[in-house]
């Protein structure tokens, strides 16, 4: 009886391990909730990502449908530029915006984008009640709502910095690994190293 228990446990495990191995060896380089291979490269990507790019024009385009126009005021950041913004409110002038610095934000991996509301008389807003298209429902929340529909992840539902204007895919990598080189598979999205 002890024997058999053992040999249980023994199969058990063997299975947990072989599924673990095919995970890593096979399954682990393919995202499929966003249905994106991911890749390793060494250089930093210079651009947006396509597939957000492609999901920022959308947003664009059903929120014009909707009477909403809305403006992309940042999408892919060097490392250098989110230095410079995280500066902003500690050695140089202006308020935190970002407690990211280089290397830390999903824009210097071309994975975010950030929007504002745009007014009948073109002034750009950061207005959360704005009512542009005057249904009763404040256009920020319906942008948003598009957003998420689209795939992307909003900075406004996070616990700690609210980060209202900011959309992000991160194709299920966390800044870590993309630190350490994992990327989503797209068209060239780093500097030649040649």
């Amino acid at each position: 009886m002890k024997l058999t228990r053992i040999g249980k446990l023994f199969f058990t495990f063997l299975l947990l391990l072989i599924a673990i191995l095919f995970y890593n060896l096979f399954l682990k380089e393919f995202n499929p909730l966003t249905e994106t291979k991911i890749i390793h490269s060494d250089s930093l990507p210079t651009e947006i990502h396509p597939i957000v790019q492609e999901r920022s024009n959308q947003l664009l385009q059903q929120a014009a449908d909707k009477g909403i126009v809305i403006v992309i005021t940042d999408s892919f950041r060097s490392v250098e530029d989110q230095d410079r913004l995280y500066e902003k409110g500690r050695s140089a002038e202006g308020n935190i915006v970002t407690h990211a610095k280089g290397a830390e934000s999903y824009h210097n991996f071309g994975l975010a984008i950030d929007f504002a509301l745009k007014t009948p008389s073109g002034n750009v807003v950061w207005d959360l009640n704005y009512d542009r298209n005057e249904n009763g429902r404040d256009d920020w929340t319906e942008v948003v709502d598009m957003a998420k529909a689209l795939g992307f992840e909003w900075g406004g539902d996070w616990d700690q910095f609210k980060d209202y204007p900011h959309l992000q895919m991160d194709f299920g990598l966390t800044i870590a690994e993309l630190q350490q080189g994992q990327r989503p598979e797209g068209p060239s999205m780093t500097a030649d190293t040649d």
